[in-house]
């Protein structure tokens, strides 16, 4: 299959492009050229740039499928379509076009999504939603039965720029009392890169239409139960307490409004090939990249003597 992707060399566009690759799949990589050079040499590369609506280098060009990754703004939907000759598109979107105001207790596919935004290309804000929404909008309506959404929930993985899981799974490696300003029956959902990509080129192989909700583990999982699966990952042990402080760490979700975001259906995608890598294994594979990498600073940084003073209360 003759793939194009456009983005492809952070995170999860990484992690479909290396699974492709590994498919036998001819991949082309459409972008600016300035980040993740040194990858992917068995792949082509054209040089554009979605931001000024540079998509002059697919001119003429046909192929199978088109990943998209890096639509943020309904505009990048509208000039891709204008430039992309292909059977199929498949737009990497987000669990955040959910209403979450009117969520159901289980959040499938045709759960209320919030209103579109096109009023601002703002994509770094509370936009970001309403502005995938309208993307998703502009898909249906220029590619039709052609169109594919896939919908990922919080991505866990090497290569992840959040930090989110990666932040857990570096504590939990150091064992011991573990600080946790939340509720630990909090619901929580991460995906595997490697099984979202899985999903993706499974859905482009069998020309597979509609939306997909991409969300793991297999069984739902409470925050206390990650931070415990992490540790198991890492190869330690940890107590979870559960502390009253003002301290942001990431996935704690305290306002209960908003769990549903958490407890996302995935029996669609399941029954269509989305995989399901246990916890342990997803810990395990973040920790070794983390570890190769150097352990840099995280967003979020809590020292040992700070997380003691936490526990101390």
């Amino acid at each position: 299959m003759r793939i194009l992707v456009l983005g492809g060399t952070t995170f999860v566009g990484r992690a479909i492009v290396a699974e492709a690759l590994g498919r036998g799949d001819e991949v082309t990589l459409f972008g600016r050229g300035r980040t993740g050079t040194e990858l992917f040499p068995d792949a082509a590369r054209l040089i554009g740039d979605r931001d000024t609506g540079d998509y002059a280098a697919l001119a003429g060009t046909e192929w199978d499928a088109v990943v998209d990754v890096s639509a943020y703004v309904p505009r990048h939907v509208q000039q891709a379509a204008e430039a992309v000759t292909a059977g199929r598109c498949l737009l990497i979107s987000t669990g955040s076009v959910y209403d979450h105001t009117r969520s159901p207790t289980v959040v499938d596919e045709d759960a209320p999504r919030l209103a579109p935004e096109r009023g601002t290309e703002d994509h770094n804000s509370q936009a970001y939603g309403p502005l995938k929404v309208a993307c998703e909008d502009d898909l249906a309506r220029l590619w039709g039965e052609r169109g594919t959404v896939v919908r990922p929930g919080i991505v866990a993985g090497p290569y992840d720029p959040t930090d989110r899981f990666t932040w857990w799974v570096r504590r939990a490696a150091r064992g011991g009392q573990v600080a946790l300003p939340g509720r630990p029956d909090q619901p929580t959902q991460v995906v595997d890169s490697c099984d979202l990509a899985r999903l993706v080129l499974q859905l482009l192989h069998d020309d597979r239409p509609g939306t997909f909700n991409a969300i793991g583990p297999a069984e739902p999982v409470t925050l206390q139960e990650l931070i415990q699966a992490c540790a198991r990952g890492a190869g330690s042990t940890v107590e979870v307490v559960p502390i009253q402080a003002d301290v942001e760490l990431p996935l704690v979700v305290r306002d209960e409004a908003w769990w549903p975001f958490m407890r996302r259906s995935a029996e669609r995608a399941r029954a269509v090939g989305l995989t399901a890598t246990p916890l342990e294994q997803t810990a395990a594979d973040v920790l070794a990249w983390d570890r190769e990498r150097g352990e840099p600073p995280l967003a979020v940084e809590v020292s040992p003597e700070r997380e003691a003073e936490l526990l101390a209360g």
